[in-house]
Parts: structure tokens; C-alpha cells; sequence
């Protein structure tokens, strides 16, 4: 009996390139997010939400019972640490290994940016300064340090990795109590900033977390689906055929033939749908109104389109896939068509 052993096909090199930058936005996102925290609200006891916060609770605590100690300058990033790694832990065991590996960059690197990054506030930032950023000005220092924060969540996000902490207990709760995800995080991150209205003072300075979540949250919700969003077009008229065919030759998009009835008159008749990106939309509303001045559409914005033309699966390092596809005609094939090429595929031109 022979046994033959598989070797792992070489990455291409697009692949690699988007291992990269995968990495490169990761690494990115989890610094502005952990700048925003050190530079921000921490230096001016604002409050926020996340294993930040719980870290923040404990040094206001420490310094309401004990004073300045050694253990109060620590307590956020020794704080952070631990509850990182134990909810990844945690997220490990009940959510799988494949969950872990999403995680685990943002579980290490947030808490080390955080620290190397409080150390850079407390002896560069403000003996230069004179004092924390913004400290005269708090309402400024929420809002700069929401849009920050958010805007490094929302980055690694958009690349579909997480920062860990906080994210991992409401995963949890919705796959063994079906607990809506949303609703169960901001409940949890609302529940940690009240923590810290009994021991920041003033208690103004508290109410910033508010600012703080609203901001961030919002902000995340802006970013992450950047560069996914699609224009979804349906388009009803009599002359469906050449209409379809100036999309599959002009526009060089799909379309699908849905075939319904007129609600009044009980007609058949056939509706044109295609996933357009925002610059093709104008092209495309010339041709239809060129061909039949009387054709209906629609238009709407839809989140995120999957699929040839569009995207695929984010990063599929040492996934390549000799796909070839010859007999499809030149203006509809792309990378993922061409002999050797890998799965992922890029807008159609």
C-alpha cells in the first residue's frame, strides 16, 4: 500500500498581501482604540464601557480607599489582562477554537497598546503638557476620545476580527439563551459605566461614559461596513430583454429575471434584479430611462453583497483553489476564473 503525503499548496501572492494587510488593520485598530482610552478618558477619570471600564473601576476604587499607590498606576492594564484572558478562556470553551482564533489578536494587543501607552501619557504626554489632554475641556475629551475608540473597534471589525473582552459574554449568552447580541452588550457596558458613578468623582465625570458609549457605538456602526455597502436595483418594464442585456454587456453586472404579476390589471410580467456599485448606479439609470423613458425602479442600499464580482471570504491564506472557468465570456470573468487563480475576486471594472 502507498501513502501519499498532501503538501499545502503555496499561498499566491494576493494572498499573502491580504494576510498582510489583514494583520496591518488589526494590529492598526487595536492602537487607536487603546490611544483613544490613554490619552483621552482615562487621564481625566471620564468613564467608558468594556474591560477598560472594569480596569478604571478598580484604580477610582483603590484610589478612594487606599489613595495613590503603586497598585493604582497598574490597575487598569493588570485589570484589563486578566479579564481579557479569562473571558477568552471562557469564549474558547463554550464558543470553540475557531471563535479563539478571531480573538486572540484583539485579547493580547489592546491591554499591551494600553499599557505602553498610559506609561507614554503619564511621562511624556503630560509633563509636556501640563496636564492630560482636553483636561480643561471634558466634553471635548468624551467626544475625541468616543470617535477614536469607536473608529479602532470599528476597523477591526470591518475586517471581521474582534477586540475580545466584552464582545465574548454576549456571544455566549445568545448561543445558549438566543439573548439578542446588541442588546445584551450595551446592557453590559451600561452596567459598567454605572459602576463607576460611585467612585469616580466628581460624579459629572461619570456621565461622560454616556457620551462615551453612544459615540463609540455609533461610530462603529459608520466604519465597519465601509467599502461593503451596494446599490440593489429592481427594475419593471416591457422591454426587460434589452435592458437586461445592457447590463450583462454595458455595465458588466449580473442580472436576475423575476418573473411576477401586476396587482391591478393581473399581468404578467418580468423584473430585472442587479447589485450595482454607487459610481455604475448614474450609467445605469441613463440606459434604463434611454430604453423605456416609462420603466420602473427602485432603488436601496443594501449593507453587504457576497459573491462573484463583489467580495468573498475575507482572508483565505493557504486556501488557493485551481478554479477555471474558460467558457464564461471575457467581460464577466474575474481573478477567481482564470486558471491558478485563488478564490477571492474584485469588482467587476
Amino acid at each position: 500500500m502507498k501513502f501519499s503525503i498532501h503538501k499545502p499548496k503555496k499561498p499566491t501572492r494576493r494572498q499573502v498581501m491580504r494576510l498582510t494587510f489583514y494583520i496591518i488593520i488589526i494590529i492598526a485598530g487595536n492602537m487607536i482604540a487603546a490611544g483613544a482610552s490613554a490619552f483621552f478618558i482615562l487621564p481625566n477619570t471620564l468613564s467608558m464601557g468594556g474591560t477598560t471600564g472594569l480596569g478604571n473601576f478598580v484604580r477610582n476604587l483603590i484610589l478612594k480607599l487606599h489613595g495613590e499607590t503603586p497598585w493604582a498606576t497598574w490597575a487598569v492594564s493588570i485589570t484589563t489582562y486578566a479579564v481579557n484572558i479569562g473571558l477568552f478562556i471562557l469564549g474558547a470553551f463554550l464558543l470553540g477554537k475557531t471563535f479563539a482564533a478571531s480573538v486572540l489578536a484583539g485579547t493580547v494587543l489592546y491591554p499591551t497598546f494600553l499599557t505602553v501607552f498610559n506609561l507614554l501619557e503619564e511621562e511624556v504626554v503630560e509633563p509636556l503638557n501640563g496636564a492630560p489632554l482636553c483636561n480643561d475641556n471634558l466634553l471635548l475629551a468624551a467626544i475625541l476620545g468616543g470617535l477614536l475608540f469607536g473608529l479602532g473597534v470599528g476597523i477591526v471589525v470591518r475586517v471581521g476580527a474582534s477586540t475580545g473582552g466584552t464582545d465574548i459574554p454576549p456571544l455566549i449568552f445568545h448561543k445558549y439563551f438566543n439573548w439578542p447580541v446588541s442588546v445584551t452588550l450595551w446592557v453590559l457596558d451600561m452596567t459598567i459605566v454605572a459602576m463607576q458613578m460611585f467612585v469616580i468623582t466628581p460624579f459629572e465625570n461619570a456621565l461622560y461614559g454616556v457620551i462615551i458609549a453612544l459615540l463609540s457605538s455609533t461610530v462603529v456602526g459608520k466604519v465597519a461596513p465601509i467599502g461593503m455597502r451596494r446599490t440593489q436595483v429592481k427594475i419593471i418594464s416591457g422591454r426587460y430583454q434589452e435592458i437586461r442585456d445592457m447590463i450583462l454587456t454595458k455595465i458588466s453586472r449580473g442580472v436576475t429575471v423575476l418573473y411576477g404579476q401586476t396587482g391591478y390589471l393581473k399581468q404578467d410580467c418580468h423584473m430585472l434584479l442587479t447589485v450595482v456599485s454607487h459610481r455604475e448606479l448614474v450609467m445605469l439609470k441613463s440606459e434604463v430611462q434611454r430604453i423605456d423613458p416609462e420603466a420602473f425602479m427602485t432603488i436601496s442600499v443594501v449593507s453587504e453583497v457576497r459573491g462573484r464580482g463583489f467580495h468573498t471570504e475575507g482572508v483565505d491564506f493557504l486556501m488557493p483553489q485551481d478554479r477555471a472557468n474558460p467558457n464564461l465570456p471575457p467581460q464577466f470573468q474575474t481573478d477567481a476564473d482564470k486558471p491558478g487563480a485563488g478564490r477571492e475576486t474584485k469588482d467587476a471594472p
